[in-house]
């Protein structure tokens, strides 16, 4: 069965109200990320079902649906309640760049019904997404630069190296002349890309832009990653802080909802915590 029967069949042994809803919701769109078993479903009320393969969420007021299931924005605050703090950046980066939900809409769901699980997260997430990342392993080079303490780099914004040359720098740091870039497996097994990419570079070096090339191995150590960046930045001028990989880096592969705390003590003041 693929994935889609397992969702469809699902569908026939709920009642008919049942929506999809978090990772399945998400999944439907075209995100090949997290888990594809259990589904995910929504009801409205007190409907208790066990089925093996199914989640079925309980909630006293449906999210707001669209003809799918619940809406990308709505899906989105569900997955933020068990999320940790890395994989929600990179889901939300990644329906915003795609245009399935907006910050605004984000914000307005969230804010309007904060007694919703993930609510809470999703508004404190926010903060920390981009829409303009074009890629997950983009998204996770970005959180893991900013959450080391590292200024936040404008992200796939024009570089401006003559007044006939434009290029797009994946994550730039324009006052201090760097670029950082992200390049998955077609940059080396596509000759056309490889290519591309040697001029891309030499025009960096005669333009004296520094650069420093994320690889899938490099962002599997990712201290190494933030050091070799902030190298790069003192190269180039920066004397701010350097990058420390302590409580605010250790909170990245946290639950969001372990960061904010108790919901008990978030209405009293006393288990939200503030990052960058």
């Amino acid at each position: 069965m693929t994935e889609t029967d397992w969702i469809e069949a699902a569908r026939l042994v709920l009642p008919e109200h049942a929506r999809t809803t978090g990772i399945t919701r998400i999944r439907q769109l075209g995100l090949d990320f997290g888990p594809r078993r259990p589904v995910h479903f929504v009801i409205e009320g007190e409907r208790h079902l066990a089925i093996d393969g199914i989640f079925l969420h309980r909630t006293k007021r449906l999210a707001p649906t669209d003809d799918v299931g619940v809406t990308p924005a709505a899906a989105f605050i569900a997955l933020c309640r068990r999320a940790r703090v890395i994989d929600a950046i990179k889901v939300g980066d990644w329906l915003l760049h795609r245009a399935h939900m907006t910050t605004k809409e984000l914000h307005d769901l969230a804010l309007g019904e904060q007694w919703r699980d993930g609510a809470d997260e999703a508004l404190w997430i926010l903060d920390h997404l981009d829409g303009r990342a074009r890629s997950l392993p983009e998204s996770v080079t970005r959180a893991v630069l900013n959450f080391a303490g590292l200024p936040r780099p404008e992200v796939n914004r024009p570089l401006r190296l003559t007044d006939e040359l434009v290029l797009i720098g994946g994550l730039v740091y324009e006052d201090w002349r760097t670029v950082v870039e992200y390049e998955g497996g077609h940059h080396q097994t596509e000759r056309v890309q490889y290519v591309a990419d040697i001029d891309r570079y030499a025009t960096f070096r005669r333009h004296t832009i520094g650069y420093v090339q994320v690889t899938s191995e490099r962002l599997a150590q990712p201290r190494t990653l933030v050091g070799e960046v902030h190298r790069e930045l003192v190269g180039h001028g920066y004397a701010g802080p350097p990058p420390q990989c302590g409580r605010d880096w250790a909170l990245l592969w946290c639950r969001i909802t372990d960061v904010l705390g108790p919901r008990r003590d978030r209405r009293r003041g006393g288990g939200s915590r503030t990052v960058l």
